[in-house]
């Protein structure tokens, strides 16, 4: 998906990152940078998914923002991070599977998007490797 200036945009950009910072509490300190860089792994994510995929997600989106706008009179991105917490884990835990499965794909993508920046893994201390142990232990150095 390429938006405005060819900047690599995901569904509800405003929405997710709301979403996000509820679901990642770390992620409200990312710099503009780091937030494109997020936005950028999430949006690739999303391009592989099938055109309807993507307006499900779209769509989703745009029912979680009435859903806040139902039940504490303001959108999403206006409730403190609490209340998007509190909203958010109210769905995961909806008698209605589709709201369960959107709540948790979305977060899903949430952790993506913070946790896949090289950033992220470095400041977590990630060392995986494509040799697997042996890789992370020759770059340690222990044996």
């Amino acid at each position: 998906m390429v938006g405005v200036g060819g900047a690599t945009v995901i569904p509800g950009g405003d929405r997710f990152r709301a979403i996000m910072a509820a679901v990642v509490p770390e992620s409200v300190s990312l710099s503009d940078d780091e937030w494109t860089d997020a936005a950028a792994i999430i949006a690739r994510a999303i391009a592989a998914r099938p055109a309807a995929v993507r307006r499900q997600l779209g769509l989703f989106l745009r029912a979680l923002d009435l859903v806040a706008l139902v039940r504490h009179g303001r959108g999403l991105r206006s409730l403190s991070a609490a209340k998007r917490t509190a909203l958010l884990e109210s769905l995961a835990r909806s008698r209605v599977l589709a709201l369960r499965r959107g709540v948790w794909g979305v977060r899903t993508l949430a952790f993506m998007g913070y946790y896949a920046r090289p950033a992220a893994a470095r400041a977590i201390g990630y060392r995986a490797s494509p040799a697997g142990w042996a890789g992370v232990r020759a770059r340690s150095g222990v044996q």
